[in-house]
């Protein structure tokens, strides 16, 4: 169910927005998932005569049953990918939160598609617009996409409606706040002999062309665990699901782990600070697949630290950022 409010002003809308899931847990669903994203070229851009014959000759049929086995191990029983439960629930949050605004989630690839809300909402008389994508980091191959999807859309559109992005908020006192104070909950009983911070990884050419992500995640790195006040030897900043060959963002959340099990650290908690909700990348590979390689190399535990999600700390930190960005919108 799509967040709505009836006291709403339906002119004006903020659309929290996230990457995308499959339909369901199949290798069909998946493979129409992956094919929307792969192709986007801000998220590989290798020319498309050399990409698409390998996509959908080898990456796709290859791919697709494995990731959906994947997906079916986290899918939620009566409600589906826990990225779009957990983003819808987040919307609703920020909606019960903000009744002179319409407040609804769209995604990238898949469903709820970004293009199909915003003309639902043109129907309904859109005139102001807030884009809020959920990557508190900014990467060319996340928040630039999404802009680049609005702007398609809008580019098709006669009456164009007041436009607003949100870029990052990878500093956000609220949102680092918010996310301090669940770590510190969670670890308050019994820290970790070490914290690991892992954040989705991105091809170092992307950044050697110009993107600001890691600039962005360490920051974000730097600022929560000074509110934690963990020293230096007490952290680590790292990079998951890598893919292909060409050299990636590292160092890998997955040789983080092999090393600190073979150097004898026996217990780790780990946090997704680019994840605004729990999502295929954090149940599966980090709380199961990178669980599995730290205990296979001598580790006793890793407790994965669960996301932000619907939180009324979240909550309460994206109307924050929703209302400075929309100052100046009669509500």
């Amino acid at each position: 169910m799509t967040a709505t409010n009836s006291t709403a002003d339906e002119r004006s809308a903020v659309l929290l927005v996230n990457l995308g899931t499959p339909d369901a847990p199949t290798p069909a669903a998946v493979r129409r998932y992956l094919s929307e994203f792969l192709h986007d070229h801000r998220v590989v851009d290798l020319s498309r005569w050399l990409w698409c014959p390998l996509l959908h000759g080898a990456i796709l049929p290859l791919r697709s049953p494995r990731v959906a086995k994947n997906y079916a191990k986290v899918w939620i029983a009566g409600r589906g990918s826990p990225l779009r439960v957990h983003t819808q629930d987040l919307a609703d949050a920020v909606q019960a939160r903000l009744p002179g605004l319409r407040v609804q989630m769209a995604m990238r690839y898949g469903n709820p598609h970004l293009r199909d809300v915003l003309r639902a909402l043109r129907n309904e008389g859109l005139r102001r617009v807030l884009i809020v994508p959920l990557y508190p980091q900014y990467s060319a191959t996340t928040t630039a996409s999404v802009f680049d999807a609005v702007v398609d859309e809008l580019g098709r559109w006669n009456d164009l409606p007041e436009l607003r992005v949100v870029r990052d908020y990878h500093r956000d006192d609220g949102w680092l706040d918010a996310l301090a104070a669940k770590i510190r909950a969670l670890r308050s009983a019994a820290p970790a002999e070490k914290l690991l911070l892992s954040f989705h990884g991105i091809p170092e050419r992307y950044v050697r062309n110009g993107d600001p992500y890691p600039r962005e995640c360490e920051a974000s790195a730097a600022a929560l665990t000074q509110r934690l006040g963990l020293d230096a030897n007490q952290w680590q900043l790292s990079y998951q699901s890598r893919f292909g060959r060409e050299p990636w963002l590292g160092p890998a959340t997955c040789d983080v782990l092999r090393d600190w099990a073979k150097q004898g650290v026996r217990n780790v908690d780990v946090v997704c600070p680019g994840f605004a909700v729990d999502c295929l990348e954090t149940l599966e590979e980090i709380a199961m697949e990178n669980a599995d390689v730290f205990v296979r190399n001598g580790g006793k535990v890793l407790r994965y630290l669960p996301a932000l999600n619907a939180d009324a700390a979240h909550a309460d930190a994206l109307v924050a950022l929703v209302r400075r960005h929309c100052a100046g919108w009669d509500q």
